[in-house]
């Protein structure tokens, strides 16, 4: 790829603050414009010749409700965030504007892709806490209060849709998220019944009704039972669901919006990887007494178009497939959906993975970069999340894995995601399910986005998770290197190390070994110097996509 200089620029810019960080100063206008550009601007374009003028109509109102979705979620991840907001809007220097510029990319001023180190003077470390406990309290505190509760009081201060504030005589209370966000609930509410009178399409219809119902009542249940039973042309995420912004449990859920449209062709293609999930469940490589003897009755897959997102679906990385719900009861009895983004996904191969390989690959294996390996894997990543794990029993306790791996549940399970998909991805095609002379395009573009992942920086999840499974790959010989430091995969050693690492986290997750999981993860989740070698070599090349809502734009003012 030819180096232009602004890329080139990167790199040499983020060293400079570095340097004017330890002088505790920060970053300049050119600056904050050249770590903005690690992420390259794509102009989401969705076609809605084919959407009825009704349906569009319920479009527009979707894309209005999730405009609230940032307020709530800029509010989850700091108690000063709104507030410091519109200090910042109102410096119309070309500082000021730059400061606003990146931190509505980041939804903070804590820059992602710089572990979470601050860009602007006064607002400190970024909690790990987000804003759902209160600022006074302390880990220890909280964690000690929760386990003392009566178990329906600890349920919900556990539970997702809580935050933990201090009552008038000070003692922590738990307040329900319908209370919390109140104001942007009943807008938000308001707006999903006007789609909902709109559309012509009747679960689309009901998902609306009862999500709505649900930003009042608290009780998300029968919305998450009606999401996975929407079969629709507009397929709309809209709620609080993941849960990694609470860093100190992983328990409270973040609010997050993709207003979507349905790619038909793409899904028809991919429901018959639904039929295949209990055969996976049945041969997961664990102790036969781990996997679930029947799965829930429901696996939707759908392969979508993002028309807008917001909230915790739009900041930093961007997302490109999910799997809800999170709620374990909804799981265990209707399974999880999964959501690929198409449009996204193939802007991350085209502006991200593709040059990446240019560098990290040996030059023989560059040709075998592939977009279907690269979106197929992510379809079994997603699938993974519903498998294996997740209800457990601890010392004759009934708990779930989330609960019991608290903060190291979000990397150690998108680890699994990721490892288990590529072992399932090799049972199917050993078994003639999937065409087997693609086998080693899947193993070179997972190589591939392993960098893509580790340039998300330590602090996230998925790359935390990723660390974990590329020292595997180092410490099993699976990796070879070159003279140049390229990377190449050795295939037969790769499936061996996938299959014994699939077993070790499903089985720590299985017994809820928090103890276990901190060790593998602070002895497994770093980046050795060989790795570091490559990712040095990739400041010309975009970590991510910005996406720019071009379509969306014109469906609201």
């Amino acid at each position: 790829m030819r180096k232009t200089l602004l890329a080139s620029a990167v790199l040499a810019v983020c060293n400079l603050w570095s340097v004017a960080s330890m002088a505790e100063d920060f970053p300049n206008p050119e600056q904050l414009s050249s770590m903005a550009a690690r992420f390259a601007p794509v102009e989401v374009k969705v076609d809605l010749a084919n959407l009825p003028a009704q349906e569009k109509a319920a479009l527009a109102k979707l894309v209005e409700a999730s405009r609230y979705v940032d307020a709530v979620f800029m509010r989850q991840r700091s108690p000063g965030n709104n507030a410091l907001l519109l200090q910042l809007l109102s410096d119309r220097s070309a500082l000021g504007r730059a400061r606003v510029d990146y931190f509505l990319l980041n939804k903070g001023p804590w820059s992602e892709l710089d572990e979470d180190r601050a860009f602007l003077p006064g607002v400190g470390a970024k909690p790990q806490g987000g804003n759902f406990y209160p600022a006074d309290a302390t880990r220890e505190q909280i964690d000690s209060w929760m386990q003392g509760l009566p178990q329906e009081q600890k349920a919900e201060a556990t539970g997702f849709f809580t935050t933990i504030r201090r009552g008038a005589d000070g003692k922590f209370v738990s307040v329900p998220y319908s209370l919390e966000y109140q104001g942007e609930l009943m807008e938000m509410a308001r707006l999903l019944r006007e789609a909902a009178a709109l559309t012509q399409q009747p679960t689309l219809k009901a998902f609306l009704e009862k999500r709505a119902a649900a930003f009042v009542s608290n009780d998300y249940y029968a919305s998450d039972v009606a999401w996975m039973e929407l079969d629709a042309s507009i397929e709309p995420t809209i709620g609080p669901y993941e849960v990694y912004e609470d860093e100190w449990f992983n328990f409270k859920a973040a609010f997050e919006a993709f207003i979507t449209l349905t790619d038909a062709a793409e899904t028809d293609k991919l429901k018959r990887f639904s039929s295949q999930l209990q055969d996976l469940e049945d041969h997961l490589p664990i102790d036969k007494k781990f996997r679930k003897p029947k799965l829930g009755g429901y696996s939707p897959i759908r392969v979508v178009n993002v028309v807008f997102s917001a909230g915790d679906a739009n900041h930093g990385v961007q997302t490109a497939a999910f799997n809800l719900p999170n709620d374990e009861r909804v799981v265990a009895e209707k399974g999880s959906k999964r959501v690929l983004l198409k449009n996204f996904q193939q802007a991350k191969f085209d502006k991200v993975l593709t040059p990446i390989a240019d560098i990290a690959l040996v030059p023989q294996d560059r040709q075998l970069l592939s977009f279907d390996a690269f979106f197929t894997h992510i379809l079994m990543h997603e699938l993974m999340h519903g498998l294996g794990p997740q209800t457990i029993e601890v010392n004759g306790r009934a708990t779930t894995v989330r609960q019991e791996l608290k903060e190291l549940n979000g990397p150690l399970e998108e680890a699994k995601a990721d490892v288990s998909g590529l072992w399932a991805l090799q049972y199917l095609m050993d078994k003639g399910f999937l065409d087997k002379k693609q086998e080693r395009n899947m193993y070179v573009t997972f190589l591939a986005s392993t960098f893509r992942t580790l340039r998300f920086g330590l602090n996230a999840a998925h790359a935390k998770g990723m660390a974990l499974q590329v020292n595997n790959l180092l410490d099993a010989g699976a990796i070879r290197i070159d003279s140049q430091g390229r990377f190449s995969l050795d295939v037969p050693k790769t499936k061996r190390a996938v299959t014994s690492l699939t077993a070790q986290i499903m089985t720590l997750q299985a017994h809820g070994d928090y103890a276990g999981v901190k060790r593998l993860l602070d002895r497994m989740s770093v980046i050795r110097p060989e790795v570091q070698r490559v990712l040095d070599q990739l400041d010309q090349v975009p970590v991510d996509i910005a996406p720019q809502f071009v379509t969306a734009n014109t469906l609201t003012p």
